[in-house]
């Protein structure tokens, strides 16, 4: 039987979506890049929405980033533009307040990923001739019988 999703979790996933297409439409800011809503917790209650977005960009980027700190201030000025308009497209009673933050995960995953690599290498995992060589027949007769 699948998981049952709380509303919380839809309004969540929902917010994630009109945010997405508000930023790219609406906010017409130059120091906002190409940003990424990669998440949005909502609290219980309603009252406050956290959102995390990401930067697209080249170069590996931090919170103390001045591409981050701008794109962030500009966003968190537009929070009451952004909750207004998603209030409206979402047909809500009560709007959480928003929060903008800059989600870390990426980074993270990229760290760990090349943590993993330096590790392993780039050496696969399972040979391609040991591999081709499990696929076929068994030299063992009872196997094949």
């Amino acid at each position: 039987m699948p998981r049952e999703f709380s509303r919380i979790d839809r309004i969540g996933d929902q917010m994630q979506r009109e945010l997405a297409q508000l930023i790219q439409r609406e906010v017409k800011d130059p120091r906002v890049g190409m940003v990424t809503v990669n998440a949005v917790k909502v609290s219980r209650d309603l009252g406050y929405a956290d959102v995390y977005v990401s930067l697209l960009t080249t170069e590996e980027l931090t919170e103390e980033s001045p591409q981050v700190r701008d794109s962030l201030t500009v966003l968190n000025k537009a929070a009451g533009f952004l909750k207004g308009q998603v209030g409206r497209a979402m047909k809500l009673r009560v709007t959480p307040q928003l929060r903008f933050h800059f989600d870390t995960l990426l980074g993270h995953s990229r760290h760990m990923d090349n943590l993993i690599r330096e590790a392993v290498g780039d050496k696969p995992v399972v040979d391609r001739e040991d591999d081709a060589r499990n696929d076929g027949a068994s030299d063992d007769p009872e196997q094949n019988a």
